[in-house]
């Protein structure tokens, strides 16, 4: 633990006194780093037993006196965010952050996270480009003019005239919030430094609107602090700014600026009504696409994971790949607008298809689809329903050249059950392959020979089971029923002794595990929303809205609803470290203790 003595956590009092080294013991021990190399270290599950004491006991303590808001670091706008928002601001449908260096993730996973989010002397470079080519596009193009010019020189205005009445309709919507005279002016000095230079009108506006492009207001998601011991609800126009950018990746529309002017967000019937409207727009593609694909990794596939194009020529088909690419994500989208259950992930009755996706699984249905991606129910038999079916899922899981039960059983237990393994010690065998003259064996027949190493054993165990049961599909999600040449088994035991056989029966396996399923999407999707990594006192958040799941049938709304009515999502910290938030009439008002304090 680079010089914390670990012995002097010697009782169960030490988790709720000191939470924050416990929680790094935690991570350690959860990763395979502790014990030390070459020490003793306990069986795989005496260590989960060991994690999940110290996991409710942390939470528990969290809990117990009141929810604070937690951090909400400053941050930039990430290269998506970039570019939705340069689009609805000036109208244009060119994807201006292309250029953009690529986000790293960081927080739960994501790459809105603020951990990742600085600004580097390259970025600042290619900002200043990325609003040139947008302006140069806007002023060209008739529609996009009417948006943000919306003032020309004529015979009763002089040019500045113009640019003033420019600047002040586009400022307060470029910053996300009203703007004061001064800013204004710094602006209309900037249109006055271009015209003294003899540069034409367009070329002027241009100038000073680039100004704003690359100014800290609009690059960075800006907060004004609270300078109160106690938290506070995040003013109207911030509100505004991380319900939008939750929702839809990008800037408040008239409607949430209005109401944000209004004073009435925070107001529950109105923020209900807003989240509704805000799912069913078209606009929370961008959500459903940047959420899920982080989520699932699927945003990987065609980058750094690409099917074998000998093997795999399906894969090269650019409808084909669309269609793989966006049936997640399309399905995601119909849960969240059509209020459906979450449960629907682990298993549907229904899918998005296009004709060429639906030729490829092999599907028969009495409509004839076409290349636009449609919402159809599936027949009995086709072993479909939920993301275990779904073509992207079961190749970003694979090699490029064959399908990986212990990538697939990885994968379920990271994206859906957020159980993951520690990860391999350094000295681990690889997986024997097939070479000629040996007699044909199956994939599973590999690697339970690789199983029988005890150093193997114990963690595969627990992830090949899982893959297993996804035999079937081959690297593109396609049906089979051999494996070279050999029948396919897709039986599965898990170590608690629990049975199943092929995909069917492994969902009803994680059907009866719907409360870590339902738990670690709400960690994620709730970290994704703050845009930072979660704190031990976030799982106090988990818990109350996991809870207002199962009561309400895991409508997909109620976790939308219970994340952007939850305390972090609303309130601003303020100076006094974890202060909760005061509970309401009749509750308890508790101050939280923070380490150390006595």
């Amino acid at each position: 633990m680079a010089g914390f003595d670990v012995a002097r956590l010697t009782s169960e009092k030490s988790i709720t006194e000191t939470p924050r080294s416990w929680s790094r013991i935690l991570a350690r021990v959860r990763q395979g780093e502790m014990p030390p190399k070459n020490s003793p270290a306990p069986a795989p599950e005496v260590r989960e037993r060991f994690s999940a004491w110290i996991d409710t006991r942390l939470r528990t303590a969290a809990c117990s006196d009141g929810i604070a808001p937690g951090p909400a670091p400053l941050r930039r706008l990430n290269r998506a965010e970039y570019a939705a928002t340069i689009r609805d601001l000036l109208n244009i449908h060119i994807n201006a952050g292309h250029a953009l260096p690529a986000d790293g993730a960081g927080g739960e996973g994501f790459d809105n996270a603020a951990e990742t989010l600085f600004l580097s002397p390259i970025h600042a470079e290619k900002y200043l480009e990325a609003a040139n080519t947008a302006l140069g596009y806007a002023m060209s193009d008739p529609r996009s003019r009417a948006r943000f010019l919306i003032a020309e020189p004529n015979e009763t205005t002089s040019p500045e005239q113009a640019a003033r009445k420019v600047l002040v309709a586009f400022l307060p919507r470029a910053f996300r919030r009203p703007v004061k005279p001064e800013e204004v002016e710094h602006y209309v000095a900037l249109f006055r430094g271009a015209r003294g230079r003899g540069e034409s009108q367009d070329g002027t506006i241009a100038f000073a609107l680039r100004g704003v492009l690359v100014s800290p207001h609009f690059l960075f998601r800006l907060e004004d602090p609270n300078p109160d011991p106690a938290p506070r609800l995040v003013g109207p126009y911030e509100f505004a700014s991380r319900l939008s950018y939750f929702l839809w990746g990008s800037m408040p529309d008239e409607t949430l600026f209005g109401l944000a002017a209004q004073g009435s967000l925070h107001e529950p019937e109105v923020l209900q009504a807003q989240v509704v409207r805000m799912l069913k727009d078209p606009k929370s593609r961008e959500f459903a696409e940047n959420f899920v694909e982080q989520w699932l990794g699927t945003r990987e596939l065609g980058r750094d994971i690409k099917p074998d194009p000998k093997l795999f020529p399906a894969y090269y088909d650019a409808e084909i790949q669309s269609a793989m690419r966006y049936e997640p994500i399309l399905f995601f989208q119909e849960l969240l607008a059509q209020n459906l259950s979450l449960l629907n992930l682990i298993d549907s009755k229904f899918t998005i298809l296009t004709n060429k996706l639906q030729r490829h699984y092999g599907i028969e249905l009495s409509e004839r689809l076409r290349q636009q991606p449609k919402r159809v129910e599936l027949p009995p038999g086709t072993h479909r329903g939920g993301l275990l079916g779904m073509a992207a899922v079961l190749a970003v899981s694979s090699q490029p050249h064959r399908t990986s039960p212990v990538l697939r059983g990885k994968w379920i237990l990271e994206a859906i059950l957020g159980t993951p393994p520690p990860p391999p010690p350094p000295d681990v065998p690889k997986l024997e392959e097939e070479h000629g003259g040996a007699a044909a064996r199956t994939l599973k027949e590999l690697l339970l020979q690789h199983r029988r190493n005890p150093a193997c054993a114990s963690c595969h165990n627990r992830i090949d089971p899982l893959g297993f049961g996804l035999e079937n599909f081959d690297v593109l999600g396609r049906w089979r029923t051999e494996d070279n040449g050999k029948p396919i088994d897709a039986s599965g035991e898990l170590p608690d002794g629990t049975a199943f056989n092929g995909v069917d029966e492994l969902r009803v396996v994680l059907l009866r595990q719907k409360d870590l399923f339902v738990r670690n999407l709400t960690s994620k999707l709730l970290g994704y929303a703050l845009g930072r990594g979660l704190t031990i006192e976030d799982s106090c958040i988990v818990n109350q809205i996991t809870a207002e799941l199962e009561k309400n049938d895991y409508r997909a709304q109620t976790l939308i609803l219970g994340i952007v009515n939850s305390v972090p999502f609303r309130y601003q910290a303020g100076t006094a470290a974890n202060a909760p938030v005061p509970a309401p009439a009749g509750g308890s008002g508790n101050t939280r203790k923070t380490e150390g304090s006595t």
